[in-house]
């Protein structure tokens, strides 16, 4: 920009702040269980989780990390679960593109927690939908027992890996394990439900029971070795493939076994040179506001992240509320549908509200979808959405009948879906604009995103309104002052639910990442798309047209 004025260098300076925040966050977390567990498996000649994948990954090439806020702040009673316990994401191997998953084995001797299998299911989520091999790195002491009924019988707990498992290597997904620590009881079936399996030698164990449940189920005593090692497994029982003398070892066969692989197959999305913007993507850092209720032009922020900062709109002088149209990225055609959060006007002279969908922002973005369904063209969604507009004039003009056009094209969407929260993501305008529940390959949000069903005010005044209602049915006086306490404990934890972290720590969003690196996580998002060819024809169903 070639000038910026004092509210760009507020809302600049704003951001850098938010990102420092995270970048703090980022850094402890990843120290996992911690210095001494991790000094105490350096002392086992064993690297760590994340050793592991930056020495098996292909030299100069970036690890696409994913879910590292998972688990973040759940568990405190019990000591924490830092990244879910096990470190996962997107990197390549002898060239190609694969799913890395590796127990921290620093966290609870990496042990799964309910979030611990919700992530491993997540990650095997990517690798089918987009035909990615997929390495497990195995080190792991089982279930969390205090949280076994939480982890093991449903139908998204622990059993749905193994499950996973043998549906991948139907589909002919590679899956290469490798058991470097403890592999205990169910657990391994992880490793010998894969294709290949390999173990470290004097490290790697695994076992239906280990020694001390032998002894108490049969009376027989017998040691780790003998019971489950490398040695055994590979030499007697068959189990094993190779045994290797060190983990270093090990990994430079896996990087062997991924030089062998086939070709993937392509979907032919189209890509062309990559250009970078000609408009500094670091400018979002100033264009953002530094308050979310106010207006931002959604267009200054598209032109920072798509290449050359050409946008090709679509109707864009219906349906304001709702930008349409297409781009490149890193090379990669898309279609965008992104909420403009400035006030527009339509032709009628009526103002609309910016981050509302109103029902001519619907229906125009419910057939652009239909549009890149029918162009193979992978679509992303920028979402900052308050909701739908509501009242009598947007009920007779069809908001519902609309939304709901546009939930089904969604819903129905046969092309990869790539969904970035930079702002709001408030009730149903979350689902349109295609949230967790409607399956993007990839959901990625930004420092400055709240997810929640409605704005924290209204929430915390409605959920004020039912406390102080249910207090005077007890017959309980509330007095102001007590009303006003009330007000700002409810206003903090609802506060706390919308950020960004919070949704990181259940999985609502795959990462948060900093706007900078957008374009590089969509390149990578969409590289592994284009592995899965679209093999089904679009059809919405019934619509009401």
């Amino acid at each position: 920009m070639e000038s910026k004025t004092l509210q760009f260098n507020k809302n600049e300076d704003a951001y850098r702040l938010l990102l420092s925040y995270y970048r703090r966050m980022r850094e402890q977390i990843m120290l996992g269980g911690g210095k001494k567990q991790l000094e105490k498996i350096k002392k086992q000649n064993k690297l760590s989780a994340r050793e592991r994948i930056q020495y098996l990954i292909d030299k100069g090439s970036t690890f696409l990390e994913l879910g590292l806020f998972a688990g973040y702040g759940m568990y405190e009673e019990v000591g924490g679960c830092p990244a879910g316990g096990v470190v996962a994401g997107i990197g390549y191997v002898s060239g190609r593109q694969c799913v890395i998953v590796a127990n921290d084995m620093t966290v609870k001797a990496g042990a799964w927690f309910p979030i611990t299998a919700k992530k491993h299911l997540r990650m095997q989520e990517i690798a089918m939908q987009n035909r990615l091999p997929i390495i497990y790195l195995v080190d792991s002491a089982g279930v969390f027992l205090p949280m076994q009924d939480e982890v093991f019988p449903d139908k998204e707990h622990f059993g749905r890996v193994f499950f996973n498992n043998a549906r991948m290597s139907a589909m002919g997904i590679p899956q290469i394990a490798a058991v470097m620590g403890s592999c205990v009881a169910g657990g391994a079936y992880l490793p010998v439900m894969s294709d290949e399996l390999l173990m470290v030698e004097g490290n790697g164990s695994m076992f239906l029971a280990g020694p001390y449940l032998v002894k108490a189920a049969i009376g027989e005593d017998v040691d780790a070795e003998t019971l489950g090692g490398a040695v055994m497994h590979s030499s007697i029982s068959g189990t094993a493939d190779a045994r290797f003398p060190s983990d270093e070892a090990c990994l430079d066969h896996i990087r062997k076994l991924m030089s062998m692989l086939g070709k993937p197959a392509d979907a032919g999305f189209m890509h062309t040179d990559a250009r970078p913007p000609r408009k500094n993507p670091d400018e979002i850092y100033g264009l953002l506001p530094d308050d979310p209720t106010r207006p931002y032009d959604m267009q200054e922020i598209i032109e920072r992240l798509v290449d050359d900062s050409a946008f090709v709109p679509y109707k864009p002088d219906y349906g304001k509320t709702l930008i349409c149209g297409y781009a490149h990225i890193e090379g990669w055609a898309v279609g965008i549908v992104a909420n403009q959060r400035m006030p527009v006007r339509t032709r009628q002279g009526e103002m609309q509200m910016g981050g509302v969908i109103y029902h001519d922002s619907a229906d125009k973005a419910a057939r652009f979808v239909m549009l890149c369904n029918q162009k193979k063209l992978p679509i992303l969604f920028l979402q900052d959405v308050t909701g739908f507009m509501v009242g009598s004039r947007s009920e007779q003009a069809g908001i519902i009948k609309n939304g709901a056009k546009l939930v089904n094209a969604v819903s129905n969407s046969i092309v990869p879906k790539i969904t970035v929260i930079v702002g709001n993501s408030f009730g149903a305008g979350n689902y349109a604009m295609c949230g967790r529940a409607y399956d993007p390959r990839f959901i990625f949000a930004w420092p400055s995103a709240r997810i929640a069903v409605m704005g924290g005010q209204q929430a915390a005044e409605t959920l004020l309104q039912i406390e102080v209602s249910a207090r005077k049915k007890k017959g309980e006086n509330i007095t102001p002052e007590e009303e006003k306490q009330l007000l700002d404990k409810i206003a903090k934890k609802y506060a706390e639910q919308m950020t960004p972290h919070y949704a990181a720590a259940r999985l609502w969003v795959d990462e948060i990442i900093d706007p900078a690196d957008t374009r590089r996580y969509i390149r990578e998002a969409l590289h592994a798309a284009n592995q899965a060819p679209v093999s089904q024809d679009f059809r919405t169903g019934v619509l009401q047209v």
